[in-house]
């Protein structure tokens, strides 16, 4: 049996691949032509009378002052600042809550039965986790709070005093998000004092409130017995 010789192979090869390139610029040629036709202006147009949206916003920006802060009271008394306020911890001690939800309305699919009912009770830990601690503390004891967080923990700050610093500032001062303690996260997580760390375990959260002496910041040991002392996070 004779084969062809190794030349027509490689002109073989050489057409088909000719042929493939042909066919492939023709079908862009085409498609670029139907792209065309089918973006074409048919019929009669009319400019945009509405202004452009970022030309208004420049325009709007220019007229105001170059400083706004004269405008505004001072962040101390935007009531957005607010903190929850929490007595300081006078003893060291560990207690668990479970952060039950009540429903205060009822909850219906889109065809109008009834979901859940209102005053369904339920533990939102049943259906999620909070993978960080949320360490709580008044302003005072920041720095406490600073050195026992995580990386990955969040800082709440409680209310302080007159002369301390609100949770933006001391944001820029230490370069880690330092968020306001809300009154309702208080209620839900049934915080009554500070230092406090705050972390789940299984179904509950454990709150590890901290008595910390003033002089030195530091932790005060607790007052129960060794055997059934747990360690300060």
């Amino acid at each position: 049996m004779m084969h062809p010789p190794r030349h027509d192979r490689a002109r073989a090869v050489a057409i088909f691949q000719a042929v493939t390139v042909a066919t492939l610029v023709l079908a862009s040629a085409l498609l670029g032509a139907a792209t065309k036709a089918a973006t074409s202006t048919i019929g009669r147009t009319w400019p945009i009378a509405e202004p452009d949206a970022l030309t208004e916003i420049e325009a709007r920006t220019a007229s105001l002052p170059a400083d706004m802060r004269a405008q505004f009271s001072p962040r101390s008394k935007w009531s957005a600042m607010k903190a929850a306020a929490l007595a300081p911890a006078t003893i060291s001690r560990t207690r668990n809550v479970v952060p039950f939800y009540t429903l205060d309305t009822e909850i219906r699919l889109p065809g109008g039965e009834v979901l859940y009912p209102k005053g369904y009770t339920f533990n939102p830990l049943d259906y999620v986790t909070l993978p960080q601690r949320l360490v709580v503390v008044r302003p005072r004891d920041l720095d406490w709070a600073l050195r026992t967080a995580g990386l990955t923990d969040f800082i709440l700050l409680a209310a302080g005093d007159a002369h301390d610093k609100d949770a933006i500032t001391l944001s820029e001062r230490w370069g880690r998000p330092i968020f306001i303690l809300e009154e309702r996260v208080k209620q839900r997580l049934s915080l009554t004092v500070a230092p406090v760390v705050v972390r789940q375990q299984g179904r509950k959260l454990e709150l590890t409130e901290v008595r910390l002496d003033r002089q030195g910041s530091r932790p005060v040991a607790a007052t129960k017995p060794a055997s059934e002392r747990r360690p300060l996070p």
